[in-house]
């Protein structure tokens, strides 16, 4: 982590990618992606990955690099971020993390949580249970948890029922011990080395962004994108919006309502991020809806070269 350092994060159709583009082309510096789906190969409509004008103004890393059928996590991420982040301080250059997948921004700013790795044994007894039987066990070892995670989603309830039992203590308790955690990257707090902002919008506008970002999707082929797919891993098949285009392939919705229903995740999705990276108090917040885009590129390029000029690195 030696070197300097500035992340760009929010939640998603902020418009963080042309930002944080326009800033790396500005300060010399190179972007590294902290996205859980833009880092896979294909589905790059569904995905929203930035447009090729905007990889054009900077050297971007960690897009469209893991193929679709690969199982990611925040830790196979965290160490593919840092060898790139090392190799790009080795140019002498600033290394920018953007993106808006918390647990992957938190694996590189706070380490990784201390739970327990995969049980082989007890993954084969979860994987008998039904979707009913892991929320209401899970409900009564970790109640918190069982609220906060999606009831549909089986690789999450699984993998938190996984840490409950093999722990012996609920992983909400877990997650907010790390948290909570001043455990940081050496050097982090005390020389400045991790700085940035957390850019997010006026809700209304950002819903409007959503809306109509999941409509030109529909517009450039996403059906099709889908549609050409190939197997995809249980990490990649949670990508928002996935679920509902295969569905509308098999008949059992319409266009519309395939509209409708990933605008509505991609809003709770919003929502969600809104609350994880305002837990992240070492990054200070800029409202993009009371600037123009040149305004706040200003403001993110000041913000960084005063960082690393007044001897915070």
């Amino acid at each position: 982590m030696n070197g300097r350092l500035f992340f760009i994060v929010g939640p998603t159709a902020t418009g963080k990618s042309e930002l944080a583009a326009d800033a790396a082309h500005e300060l010399g510096g190179e972007i590294v992606s902290a996205d859980a789906f833009q880092i896979y190969c294909g589905l790059d409509v569904l995905s929203a990955k930035p447009d090729p004008q905007t990889l054009a103004r900077a050297p971007h890393h960690l897009i469209g690099t893991v193929p679709l059928d690969a199982e990611m996590n925040a830790e196979k991420f965290r160490r593919a971020a840092m060898e790139i982040i090392g190799e790009i301080h080795s140019r002498g250059r600033l290394a920018m993390v953007v993106g808006g997948s918390g647990l992957y921004v938190k694996a590189l700013t706070h380490g990784l949580a201390p739970l327990p790795g995969p049980d082989p044994e007890l993954r084969e007894k979860l994987n008998a249970m039904s979707l009913d039987e892991l929320r209401s066990q899970l409900a009564e070892l970790d109640p918190e948890a069982a609220r906060e995670i999606d009831g549909k989603n089986r690789r999450r309830l699984m993998r938190a029922l996984e840490i409950c039992l093999l722990a012996g203590r609920p992983v909400s308790a877990l997650r907010e011990q790390w948290r909570a955690s001043d455990a940081q990257p050496p050097g982090h707090e005390r020389s400045g080395v991790v700085c940035g902002v957390f850019v997010y919008r006026d809700r209304e506008e950002l819903y409007a962004r959503i809306n109509e970002r999941v409509v030109r999707m529909f517009e450039k082929g996403v059906i099709e994108e889908v549609r050409a797919a190939g197997r995809v891993s249980g990490t990649a098949s949670q990508m928002i919006g996935l679920r509902e285009i295969r569905q509308l392939l098999e008949g059992e919705m319409s266009i519309p309502q395939c509209v409708a229903a990933i605008q509505q995740a991609t809003r709770r999705y919003a929502r969600r991020q809104l609350t994880w990276f305002r837990r992240q108090t070492n990054f200070l917040s800029l409202n993009l809806s009371h600037l123009s885009h040149d305004e706040a590129v200003r403001w993110i390029l000041q913000r960084a070269e005063r960082s690393f000029a007044s001897g915070d690195e």
